[in-house]
């Protein structure tokens, strides 16, 4: 039976960098090594593969296959590599068993991890932002011990098992050849370090759980939903290593009288039909105060007006929005006989009905104006 051609068993052109066809054979060999793979084909496929690779890789091997191909009878490609030569693939099977050279050193420095925070804040409050004060629950390193988890006057011992490695290798002879498998050493679950004598606060840990405040300065602007990171504030590291950071992320509330939708601001205002009708100049209430909006005669309802400049600032200082005055004819609930006399006799002249309607749409606006 003719052989494949060993760029089609590696699955990659023949212009293929080294890297892609070593991503190649790392994949495939995993998936066709025989203590991984129990179908009856697995042992000729990682053959297969493995004698590819071995070819392929090789600069030299490599030029004369590309010019000769499976004829060229001093390449001798049908005798690379013997049963228990593995080449390359100690590596690549450490890695799928957990070893090889990507595993983590459980002695190096690790950094903290990450907290969240949510505050609620009024509305105006993220308008106009504010320093405030809170406090969470995190881990610290114990007092007592320094963060060694160890008794004071005792310190932590080099782990007797894995010689402060953190990891256990288990040799197994396979038909392919001696396999090491690296596991992490459960005498000392990784550290490389054991504490025969443990501190009595932490109980060897060499964290407890505290309530720490944290000043936190609000920015104007911030909007429902963003969250803030405040540096070196989660957990700490491990091993010397930095600590995580707070986010705090805020809840904002809505206001009964003025809507936001980004950095504007929008609010109806309420106004007679004398008012929209013949014009009017009426005071508007704005996140700072009042100011004068000139209302042109025959105005209707649902006309909006900008005020520009009125609205909330951006949160990354890069301007501020505008406020959205949406124009809003309300009928008053009690009239006199006199009134709905003129009312009905406006209705003939222009040939509508009047109607009436009810809400508390005045409240909101006084309570606006008084700033609540």
């Amino acid at each position: 039976m003719s052989k494949r051609d060993y760029y089609e068993v590696l699955g990659v052109d023949n212009g293929a960098s080294v890297d892609d066809m070593k991503k190649a054979y790392r994949k495939l060999a995993r998936k066709y090594h025989p203590d991984v793979n129990k179908a009856p084909d697995a042992e000729t496929k990682f053959k297969e593969v493995k004698e590819a690779y071995d070819v392929l890789s090789d600069p030299q091997r490599k030029a004369q296959y590309d010019q000769f191909g499976h004829t060229d009878p001093n390449q001798g490609f049908g005798g690379a590599g013997g049963a228990g030569d593995f080449g390359g693939f100690g590596d690549i099977f450490d890695m799928f068993f957990g070893g090889g050279n990507g595993r983590r050193n459980p002695n190096a420095p690790r950094q903290g991890a990450d907290l969240q925070y949510t505050m609620t804040l009024e509305f105006k409050e993220a308008i106009f932002g504010k320093d405030t004060e809170i406090e969470i629950p995190r881990e610290e390193n114990c007092q007592t011990c320094d963060g060694s988890g160890a008794k004071p006057g005792t310190k932590p011992e080099t782990c007797s098992h894995c010689q402060g490695s953190g990891q256990m290798s288990v040799e197994q002879n396979t038909p392919f050849g001696r396999v090491v498998n690296r596991r992490v050493c459960h005498h000392c679950d990784g550290t490389g370090k054991q504490i025969k004598h443990k501190c009595s606060t932490c109980g060897g840990k060499g964290k407890v759980r505290k309530r720490k405040k944290i000043s936190v300065k609000v920015p104007a602007g911030i909007d429902h939903g963003q969250q803030l990171r405040v540096s070196g504030q989660g957990e700490p590291g491990a091993n010397g290593g930095p600590p995580g950071d707070l986010f705090v992320v805020f809840n904002v509330k809505t206001h009964e009288f003025f809507e936001r939708e980004g950095d504007d601001i929008y609010c109806e205002m309420p106004l007679t039909f004398a008012q929209v009708a013949l014009g009017d100049e009426v005071e508007v209430p704005t996140l700072k105060g009042k100011v004068k909006l000139k209302i042109p005669a025959g105005t209707q309802t649902g006309t909006s007006f900008r005020l520009r400049g009125k609205g909330v600032p951006n949160v990354h200082g890069r301007g501020q929005g505008d406020q959205h005055v949406q124009v809003r004819v309300v009928v008053p609930k009690n009239l006199s006989d006199k009134e709905k006399d003129i009312i009905r006799e406006f209705a003939e002249q222009s040939g509508g009905k009047p109607e009436e309607q009810n809400d508390g749409f005045f409240e909101k606006l006084r309570r606006a104006f008084k700033g609540d």
